[in-house]
């Protein structure tokens, strides 16, 4: 009682002595322009349109033109036209979470969507645009993390703190690998944040493939692809929001968002309607400069606060499969690593469909011991060595026993594929995988 009592105190201490009102002056697409607020307003700053019939739409500052503020909409534009009211809002949006929003799904808003009970509110203000901790404090990665899924536990293995890709096209298996790593991780919470994800697949993801278990341990953040571009850019802060809150807690947290792209997408949107001009892709500059700044919130605490980290799995859906376009370029530039779903793979059956020899960890070869080393990279020369010959192998071409490597390789091939191969209903852990492989491999294995 006395703490709801002091948050109300802080609440209303908060609140402003008077309120700001501006005009809409015009509206062009999704861009609205108001007068007579621009001085007290900033970029990212928040104004509440009332509408005609009383509906109050959130709006956000987005630029600013011939003593105008350009504002664009979280939700529609639906009765509004001009002399519509204006009310200057909070400049510095935050949430007030608590453990206690473990297993609901919210939207960019931090507002419930699945159904349940009104949020508990918590004593601290969380921003939900923050920047990322200084590079000079921060500490280095943690141990190992271990994500439940072979191939990444023993080819791309991923520390407390690590930033990775999950680099895809369409229907590859990006949302299935997701939600077998949210199940199965070591880590103490997962955050997900679903990014302009299609309505009817939200569902699908949280029942069937996230589950009551995965759920119970982690805060899901959904911005479908009908919300406005402000909705969905605001749904991948939210998301990193909620991570940094667990991560002071203490806690080691997985933050997985699908996709950066469509963050990418929401930001050419805003973008381009506030006048920016289009560069590659019609992608505008403030793209590549925001993308950093979300994707460098993950990543380890700053030293002295806590034991916590946040490791990051981002997908990055590819443009018509391919990995060197705009964004996937630069979002590989940023992160520790990247992990390649191809479709080819997908194609024959094998799941997960990562390309062990395209996928990258930058936290290896340093996490492991000289023994998982040598596992590890026995294994891709084998597979290497079966890929460089595979069309001659398949053809027919390739006589046994012309190249001692390739015969080694074609031995091995079957049974590391199927190594490779996993249901998303099974799990294994970090000392599973290696001991596996080194029976695959005839090596011997100390875990």
């Amino acid at each position: 009682m006395i703490h709801e009592s002091s948050r109300l105190v802080a609440d209303i201490e908060a609140l402003p002595d008077f309120r700001i009102f501006g005009r809409v002056t015009a509206v062009q697409g999704l861009l609205i322009e108001v007068a007579g607020v621009e001085r007290h307003l900033s970029l990212g700053g928040r104004c509440a349109i009332v509408a005609r019939g009383g509906r109050r739409v959130l709006c956000e500052v987005v630029g600013f033109r011939d003593d105008r503020a350009l504002l664009l909409p979280f939700n529609t534009l639906d009765g509004i036209g001009l002399g519509c009211k204006a009310e200057v809002a909070e400049a510095q949006p935050t949430i007030s979470p608590t453990p206690a929003w473990l297993g609901r799904v919210i939207n960019a808003l931090g507002e419930p969507i699945d159904g349940g009970p009104p949020l508990p509110m918590g004593d601290r203000h969380q921003p939900i645009r923050s920047m990322p901790p200084p590079a000079h404090k921060r500490k280095r990665v943690g141990g190992k993390l271990d994500l439940g899924v072979r191939a990444l536990n023993t080819f791309l293995t991923c520390c407390s703190g690590q930033r990775m890709g999950i680099f895809a096209g369409s229907g590859v298996g990006k949302s299935i690998l997701m939600s077998m790593v949210s199940r199965y991780t070591s880590a103490d919470v997962s955050v997900i944040g679903l990014i302009g994800e299609r309505g009817r697949e939200v569902q699908e993801f949280i029942h069937d493939d996230l589950g009551p278990e995965g759920l119970a341990r982690s805060v899901v953040v959904v911005a479908t692809s009908d919300e406005a571009p402000l909705m969905r850019r605001q749904a991948a802060f939210m998301t990193l929001a909620m991570a940094e809150y667990f991560r002071d807690l203490g806690k080691n947290v997985l933050c997985l968002m699908d996709s950066v792209t469509r963050f990418a997408m929401a930001q050419r949107e805003i973008g381009l309607a506030a006048g920016e001009p289009p560069t590659t892709k019609g992608y505008p500059p403030t793209t590549f400069a925001e993308l950093p700044k979300l994707l460098e919130r993950a990543g380890p605490g700053e030293s002295g606060k806590g034991a916590g980290s946040i490791t990051g799995l981002f997908t990055v859906l590819v443009d018509g499969d391919d990995h060197n376009e705009p964004i996937a370029d630069a979002t590989r530039g940023i992160l520790d690593g990247h992990i390649v779903l191809e479709r080819s793979i997908a194609e024959r059956g094998r799941y997960p469909a990562i390309n062990i020899l395209r996928s990258v960890s930058r936290t290896m070869p340093a996490c492991n011991n000289d023994s998982e080393n040598t596992l590890v990279n026995t294994a891709r020369r084998h597979l290497a060595a079966y890929e460089n010959m595979a069309e001659m192998i398949r053809l027919g071409a390739y006589r046994k026993g012309t190249n001692r490597e390739v015969d080694e390789a074609i031995n091995f091939y079957e049974p590391i594929e199927t190594f490779l191969r996993q249901g998303k209903d099974e799990s294994d852990n970090l000392g599973g995988g290696y001991e596996k492989l080194a029976q695959i491999l005839g090596m011997p294995w100390k875990g």
